[in-house]
């Protein structure tokens, strides 16, 4: 609700809805909205429906609005591996939305952060391969995870952990399959080889990745950094870094340390890039779809 007011989107109604009441829960434009319980009923009257939540919310809800006609921008996982969904990052793929397109899931805040920096490469000399070691905020554990942390509670305190989800038979974490799977479907490579280390560290809301790619053309550090620097929503740092604590409340992905692995022109390179898993990595980026779709005229 931020970013809606952030960015000035020509909103007539808007109605905020939860598992449960709570008058006067929410602030909007310097008022305050009343927090509705959700049903099937009231969720008919809107245009537009974000959903923020688990899940079963959207298993429960998102069927029903999309037989009406509703636009529905989804920021959890339900849909976003199905056929035939486009799992969209503006600055990345706005060409995979179909006319017909009415269900549009927001990505994995770690993917969605690696595709903004990974994009710009893909457009100027290909991708082959691509390995990632994340570094997690404990936001994206979730708002009783990030106020333990505050509190000064909780595993990664002080520590740095090397898992985030159930891991498989193969030794593969759910958060690493999602960044490798949604990456994917994002930069629409299928057969991109990524493999993905996910850490969750003691920072409170924004993820930094250090990468190391394989294009699939020769080129150079020069060539790489003006096309960083022509990329939206993208800041190119030719010297220099930035850090989770300087990008806390931003909507940018900040990369830098860009590296030739051998020698130029060359195909192997390495680069560091962070950015806010709440903003950009979430709520920026829904917005983003819907400020897409009213350029598209998909929505009034």
């Amino acid at each position: 609700m931020r970013v809606l007011e952030e960015r000035h989107l020509p909103i007539e109604h808007l109605g905020a809805f939860a598992s449960r009441p709570r008058p006067g829960g929410a602030q909007f434009n310097g008022s305050s909205v009343d927090v509705e319980q959700a049903t099937p009923e009231r969720l008919r009257d809107f245009d537009v429906v974000f959903f923020a939540g688990g899940e079963d919310a959207s298993e429960a809800y998102v069927p029903a609005l999309l037989a009406r006609g509703a636009i529905v921008i989804d920021n959890s996982a339900t849909f976003r591996l199905r056929d035939g969904v486009p799992l969209v990052v503006p600055e990345v793929n706005a060409g995979a939305i179909g006319a017909d397109d009415r269900i549009f899931p927001v990505g994995n805040c770690t993917a969605i952060i690696l595709c903004t920096a990974l994009a710009p490469v893909r457009d100027g000399a290909g991708l082959r391969s691509v390995r990632v070691a994340t570094y997690q905020a404990v936001s994206g554990a979730g708002r009783a995870a990030l106020e333990a942390f505050d509190r000064g509670e909780g595993e990664v305190v002080h520590n740095a952990v090397p898992q985030i989800g159930d891991v498989d038979e193969a030794g593969e974490s759910g958060e690493e399959r999602k960044v490798r799977e949604e990456t994917r479907k994002m930069l629409g490579l299928p057969r991109l080889d990524l493999f993905a280390t996910c850490v969750r560290v003691p920072v409170r809301t924004a993820h930094s990745e250090a990468v190391f790619l394989e294009t699939a053309q020769p080129t150079t550090v020069r060539d790489l950094a003006d096309a960083f620097e022509r990329a939206p929503s993208v800041v190119f740092h030719r010297d220099g870094f930035a850090t989770p604590r300087d990008v806390e409340g931003t909507d940018d992905v900040h990369v830098a340390r860009l590296r030739a692995l051998a020698g130029e022109p060359g195909s192997s390179f390495s680069l560091w890039c962070v950015g806010d898993q709440l903003r950009k990595g979430a709520a920026t980026n829904a917005v983003q779809i819907l400020e897409l779709l009213l350029a598209k005229g998909t929505v009034r």
